[in-house]
C-alpha cells in the first residue's frame, strides 16, 4: 500500500512538472519572450541588425524557431491576432535564419531562390518565406503586415527590435505602418507628390481592399494627400540592412 502511495505521488509530480513545462514553453510562444531577447539585444532602434552577434548566438534563434514548429499544431485554435503574431515573428525569425546560413553576404539576392527555399517544416510541410507571406499572411486580410514583415534589406521597412504579440498587435501594426510612411529613405509623401516604396507597387491590391491607395496612406500619414496626387516609385535597395 505503501509503495502505491509513493508510485502515485511520483507519477502526479511527474505529471505536474511536464504541465508546468508545457505550459511555460506555450507562455513564451504567445509573448514571444526569446524573439524579443533576440532582437532587443541584436537590432538597433533604426532596424539594423548586427548579424555576426546574431551568428555568435545562433543556438538561441533556433531554440525559438523550434518552440515555434513545436506549437504549430495548436495553432489553428488561436485567435486572428495570434496567428498573425505567430507568422509575422516566424517570417522575421527565418529570413533571419536563412541569411546566417549564408553569412556573409551583401544582399539576400545574392543567396540562390532565397524566398523559394523551403528549409522549415511546419507539420508535415516544408515551408518557404514566399509560401508564408502569400500564401498565409496575405490570405489573412491585413495589408500591414507589408510593414512588419522583413526581407533584410535596406528599402525593406525596418525590423522591429520588439516581438510581436497578439495583445499589442494593432498598436504595433500602427506604430510599423506609421513609421514606414515617414521615413523619406523610403518614401517622399506630400499633398500633391508621391514617391513612394516599390512595396506599394507590388502589393497594390492589398491596400486598396477598403478604398483606394491612397484612402490608405492618409490613415498613417502625417500628411493629408490629395486625391489627384501624382505617382511614382522610388529604386530599391536589396543591399543587407546590417
Amino acid at each position: 500500500m505503501k509503495y502505491l502511495l509513493v508510485l502515485s505521488i511520483a507519477v502526479s509530480t511527474i505529471l505536474n512538472l511536464t504541465i508546468s513545462n508545457d505550459n511555460s514553453v506555450f507562455n513564451d510562444l504567445l509573448n514571444h519572450s526569446q524573439w524579443n531577447t533576440l532582437v532587443n539585444n541584436y537590432v538597433s532602434n533604426n532596424g539594423q541588425v548586427d548579424y555576426s552577434s546574431f551568428k555568435t548566438n545562433k543556438a538561441e534563434l533556433q531554440a525559438y524557431i523550434e518552440v515555434l514548429q513545436g506549437h504549430y499544431p495548436n495553432l489553428e485554435s488561436t485567435s486572428k491576432n495570434e496567428k498573425l503574431a505567430y507568422w509575422i515573428n516566424a517570417y522575421n525569425a527565418l529570413t533571419i535564419d536563412l541569411i546566417l546560413r549564408n553569412y556573409p553576404v551583401e544582399s539576400i539576392k545574392d543567396i540562390k531562390n532565397p524566398w523559394d527555399q523551403r528549409l522549415w517544416k511546419f507539420g508535415d510541410q516544408w515551408l518557404s518565406l514566399n509560401y508564408i507571406e502569400h500564401n498565409i499572411l496575405r490570405k489573412m486580410d491585413e495589408p500591414r503586415i507589408h510593414f512588419a514583415i522583413v526581407c533584410a534589406s535596406e528599402s525593406c521597412p525596418k525590423l522591429q527590435n520588439t516581438a510581436f504579440t497578439a495583445d499589442n498587435l494593432e498598436e504595433q501594426l500602427t506604430k510599423a505602418t506609421k513609421e514606414f510612411l515617414a521615413d523619406e529613405t523610403k518614401n517622399d509623401i506630400s499633398e500633391n507628390d508621391l514617391k513612394l516604396s516599390k512595396i506599394f507597387k507590388w502589393f497594390k491590391k492589398d491596400f486598396e481592399q477598403d478604398g483606394s491607395l491612397i484612402d490608405f496612406l492618409n490613415r498613417y500619414s502625417d500628411v493629408t494627400i490629395s486625391d489627384k496626387a501624382k505617382k511614382s516609385f522610388k529604386d530599391y535597395s536589396w543591399e543587407l540592412n546590417d
